[in-house]
């Protein structure tokens, strides 16, 4: 007998996973209109057919491999007609061995255990394993720059710039509020930031983010924030890395090397 959930009750759980599968995509791909879109194409699907839900217990699993059916048939974007961040962040995906990322972005962005992430995938413990192995040599070492840190809760401030300097990066400078984090920015020129969303005095790390955007072009950024459905939203411009506090130490280094990784201009270290 089937335990797979009802239409109407299925319906609402797809809801309450979508802005978590909209975070993978977007970080899979490097660009939130890329990821968005095979988001929306997965729904599509599913209101098709929804045999995968029957098939796996987990909602959230059975999404996901859904996810990964047609991220798999389409042979992963190639970015040729994407331009700036995007298109250099396609180019250095060329280059990695296939299937690395999807490894590592599912076990510690998304804390999928190794069993749930070879279900995701349609392979077994012992690939995974292999993949994250490989993932973490050909991203987290290949690529070092500066990174600022916009955040006003100074144990925070400071857990986050031991793990960014413990990975080989350049520590630019902390703040706590907008405005100082606009000034630190120009002074600094980052290449990477990574923002909480409520800042000491009131202000908001978005706003200081899009601040500094419109004089410094394309930097990526990853917000870190307790409520991170409310930067999923496929709404509006939201950012490509969000990572959910309380964090861990690998979901910091994860994302980190993913955005330095993506916005780098260098070629990969071999």
């Amino acid at each position: 007998m089937s335990t797979a959930p009802t239409e109407k009750k299925l319906s609402l759980i797809v809801a309450s996973l979508l802005p978590y599968l909209r975070r993978y995509a977007r970080a899979l791909t490097g660009d939130q209109q890329t990821g968005d879109k095979y988001a929306a194409t997965t729904l599509e699907a599913l209101l098709s057919d929804r045999s995968v839900f029957d098939q796996i217990e987990s909602p959230k699993v059975a999404l996901f491999h859904a996810f990964h059916l047609i991220w798999s048939s389409a042979g992963a974007p190639t970015g040729e007609d994407e331009t700036g961040l995007a298109q250099r962040a396609q180019a250095h995906l060329r280059r990695l061995t296939p299937n690395t990322r999807e490894a590592l972005l599912l076990h510690t962005i998304e804390e999928f255990n190794l069993d749930e992430v070879a279900q995701i995938m349609g392979t077994d413990v012992d690939e995974v394993e292999h993949l994250l192995n490989v993932a973490e040599s050909e991203m987290a070492d290949s690529i070092q720059g500066r990174v600022m840190v916009i955040e006003d809760e100074a144990i925070i401030a400071l857990d986050l710039q031991g793990i960014v300097a413990d990975m080989g990066h350049q520590i630019t400078g902390v703040a706590s509020i907008a405005s100082e984090a606009v000034k630190l920015a120009a002074e600094t020129k980052p290449d990477l930031i990574l923002s909480d969303i409520q800042l000491a005095d009131g202000s908001s790390g978005i706003d200081a983010v899009n601040d500094i955007l419109k004089s410094a072009g394309d930097v990526p950024v990853i917000f870190i924030t307790a409520f991170p459905e409310r930067l999923l939203t496929g709404e509006r411009p939201e950012p490509a890395f969000v990572i959910t506090k309380p964090y861990s130490e690998d979901q910091v280094r994860s994302a980190v090397s993913q955005a330095m990784f993506f916005s780098s201009t260098e070629t990969l270290v071999s």
